[in-house]
C-alpha cells in the first residue's frame, strides 16, 4: 500500500473542482469507521446522516432494555490500540447508552465530527455519465457533487409500522419500538400494548411488565429465544480482555459469524443423545450466542437434527413459563430454532408468568383495528394509554428505496432490486458506477462491526488504487455480478433457512412483495472467513470483475 500511496502525489488536489471527492451516508459503526480511513489520507470526505447526532442504530433505538447480542469486546473497533486500551465495557453485552457514548468516545478522540452534518436527508442522488459525478440531493435543498458514494446506511435502519385499520385514531402515544422517544417516557401505572414477538419485543417486554400497571403484548408469530446470560464486567476482566484483544479478533475472523463461538465440528449422529444435551445444558446458561453458534452445524441443514435441538429449547420454555397453554403459545410450530436469527432474552419467559401481563395469540385472535381508546381484535376491545409497535424493519434494501438513486442511463436502483438485491462481492451494483456499500446486501451475516470493518478495509484501497492510477470510474462487469449473485443462491441451498419467515430471506408481512414464498436474497451464507477470502482476491487480481476509466 505505501507504493501504491507514493504515486498520488496530492490526494487532496484530486477532483477539486468537486464539492468532495467521497460522500458516505450514514454516520453509524461503519461510517465512523470509514470517514476515519479518509480522514487519515486526507481525503475531502463528507458524512452525511438523517438524524440529529451520530450513532445510528444506536441513536435510534432507545426502548428499555436496547442493548448488544454480540459480547461488547467483540463489537470493539479493532482498529486503534489505543481506544481498546482506554475504553472499558462495563457489561459483557452493552447497553444502548453505553453503546451510543462508546461511538462518540471514538468519533470525538479522532475528531471526526468535522468530517459530519447531521439532520441531513437524502432525496436523490443522480449519477452523470458524461462526467463521472454523483449529484446528491438533500431535502433542505442543498445539492453536492462527489466522484463516489458510500453507503453507510446500515440493515436494520427502516423501520415498518403494519397496517392496522384506525392506527391514526388512536388517541394515546404509539410509536415504533426503534422511534422510542427521546424524553423521558414514563411507562409507571400505564396500560401499555406491544404489538409483536421479535427481537426487539424480546428485550423490550421484561422492561415494560416491571413499571406497566398491566402489559398486552399481541403475538403475530411465536420467536424463539435463548438467555443472554448477561453481568458485569470487573476491571480486572476487562485488564484480561484487553491483553487477549488480538486473539479475540483473530477467532472472530476465522469463525463463520464474527463471533467468539466456534461451532462444533463433530458430526451430530457421533455424539450420544446424553452428549448432546450435556452440550446443550452447558450452552443454554453461558452468556450469548454459544446456544446457536457453538452448537453442531447439522442443526442449520438437517430437518431431524434441528428438530432434536428444538424439542430441547421447548422444554426449556416450558419449564419457564408456569401457564402450559401460555408456554405452547410461546414455542413456534413454524420453523426450528436456529434457522433464522436468534434473539436473545432476559427474563423474557418468567414475564408471562407476571399478574400484569396478558398474551394475546394473533392466529387465532387477530388484531381487527386500533381504535381511539387501544385494539380491537376478533373476539375483544382493550384499552391502552400507550401502543408500541415492535414490528420490524424493512431489511438490507427498505432504506436504498428511500432514496431515488439513479445510476448509469438514468436506471434506478429500486426497479433493479425490485425482486430483491442483486449485487457484486455485497460491495457494488452493476449499472451504478462510483457506488460502494458497506455490510451492504448479500456481505456474510455477521458481527456488525467486524463486518464493518473488513468492508471498509475493501473500500478503502479500492478507491487508492483509482487515484493511484487516475480512474474516474468504475463499474461491475455483467457476468461477474450474475456470477456472485447466482452464489449467493446456491449458499442458501440446504439450510433450513431457506424455508423461514425471516429477514434474511425477506419476508416482511407488512411490505407488499416480502410476502413468505418470494425469496430475496438478502445475505451471503457462505461464512466470514470465505466471504473475506474472496474480498481479498477480487482485489489482489486487480479487482477482478470490475473494470475502470
Amino acid at each position: 500500500m505505501a507504493e501504491q500511496n507514493s504515486q498520488i502525489e496530492n490526494i487532496t488536489n484530486i477532483d477539486s473542482h468537486l464539492d468532495y471527492q467521497a460522500v458516505i451516508i450514514g454516520a453509524g459503526v461503519a461510517g465512523i469507521y470509514q470517514i476515519k480511513r479518509l480522514a487519515d489520507l486526507g481525503v475531502r470526505a463528507l458524512v452525511l446522516d438523517a438524524n440529529a447526532d451520530l450513532g445510528g442504530t444506536w441513536y435510534n433505538n432507545r426502548y428499555p432494555g436496547a442493548r448488544f447480542d454480540s459480547e461488547s469486546y467483540t463489537y470493539s473497533y479493532s482498529f486503534s490500540k489505543e481506544v481498546l486500551d482506554e475504553w472499558h465495557w462495563t457489561e459483557k453485552f452493552s447497553p444502548q447508552p453505553e453503546t451510543l457514548q462508546y461511538l462518540n468516545f471514538v468519533a470525538d478522540k479522532f475528531n471526526l465530527r468535522e468530517y459530519m452534518q447531521f439532520n441531513c436527508w437524502v432525496e436523490s442522488m443522480v449519477f452523470d455519465d458524461e462526467a463521472n459525478v454523483w449529484t446528491i440531493h438533500l431535502a433542505d435543498g442543498r445539492h453536492i457533487t462527489t466522484r463516489f458514494v458510500i453507503s453507510g446506511m446500515g440493515v436494520l435502519s427502516t423501520p415498518t409500522l403494519p397496517n392496522f385499520e384506525g392506527m391514526a385514531s388512536f388517541e394515546g402515544k404509539s410509536f415504533h419500538a426503534s422511534q422510542w422517544p427521546h424524553e423521558p417516557l414514563d411507562l409507571t401505572g400505564k396500560r401499555v400494548a406491544v404489538v409483536g414477538s421479535g427481537a426487539t419485543a424480546i428485550q423490550l417486554i421484561p422492561e415494560v411488565a416491571k413499571v406497566a400497571k398491566n402489559l398486552t403484548v399481541f403475538q403475530r408469530r411465536a420467536n424463539w429465544a435463548a438467555p443472554l446470560n448477561n453481568g458485569p464486567i470487573s476491571m480486572s476482566e476487562m485488564d484480561e480482555i484487553r491483553e487477549r484483544y488480538d486473539d479475540i479478533f483473530a477467532t472472530c475472523a476465522r469463525t463463520p459469524g464474527g463471533f467468539e463461538h466456534e461451532p462444533d465440528r463433530r458430526g451430530f449422529y457421533d455424539v450420544s443423545p446424553q452428549e448432546r444435551r450435556e452440550l446443550w445444558d452447558r450452552l443454554y446458561d453461558e452468556p450469548g450466542f454459544g446456544i446457536w453458534l457453538q452448537n453442531f452445524t447439522d442443526i442449520f441443514f438437517d430437518e431431524k437434527a434441528n428438530a432434536e435441538f428444538s424439542d430441547y429449547i421447548a422444554n426449556r420454555i416450558r419449564q419457564r413459563v408456569k401457564d402450559p397453554v401460555v408456554a405452547e403459545l410461546l414455542i413456534p410450530k413454524d420453523h426450528g430454532f436456529g434457522v433464522q436469527r436468534v434473539p436473545m432474552e432476559t427474563g423474557y419467559f418468567e414475564t408471562y408468568n407476571r399478574d400484569n401481563v396478558t398474551l394475546v395469540d394473533g392466529a387465532t385472535t387477530p388484531i381487527v383495528r386500533v381504535t381511539p381508546t387501544g385494539i380491537e381484535t376478533s373476539e375483544e376491545a382493550f384499552e391502552f394509554d400507550v401502543i408500541v409497535y415492535a414490528t420490524g424493519f424493512d431489511a438490507f434494501t427498505g432504506a436504498f428505496d428511500h432514496i431515488d438513486i439513479q445510476g448509469a442511463n438514468g436506471a434506478r436502483l429500486r426497479d433493479k432490486w425490485q425482486a430483491g438485491p442483486v449485487t457484486y462481492l455485497g460491495a457494488t451494483v452493476r449499472g451504478f458506477p462510483n457506488f460502494l456499500m458497506l455490510v451492504g446486501p448479500q456481505t456474510a451475516a455477521s458481527n456488525f462491526p467486524r463486518g464493518a470493518e473488513l468492508s471498509v478495509d475493501w473500500v478503502t484501497p479500492l478507491l487508492e488504487f483509482m487515484w493511484a492510477h487516475g480512474y474516474q470510474r468504475f463499474d461491475v462487469d455483467e457476468t461477474a455480478e450474475a456470477q456472485w449473485f447466482q452464489h449467493v443462491k446456491d449458499m442458501y441451498q440446504g439450510m433450513l433457512l431457506r424455508h423461514a419467515k425471516s429477514w434474511f430471506t425477506g419476508y416482511n408481512s407488512n411490505i407488499e412483495g416480502h410476502e413468505h414464498g418470494k425469496m430475496r436474497y438478502n445475505i451471503y451464507n457462505g461464512g466470514g472467513p470465505r466471504y473475506a477470502r474472496m474480498l481479498r482476491e477480487a482485489a489482489e487480481n486487480g479487482y477482478e470483475g470490475m473494470y475502470f476509466r
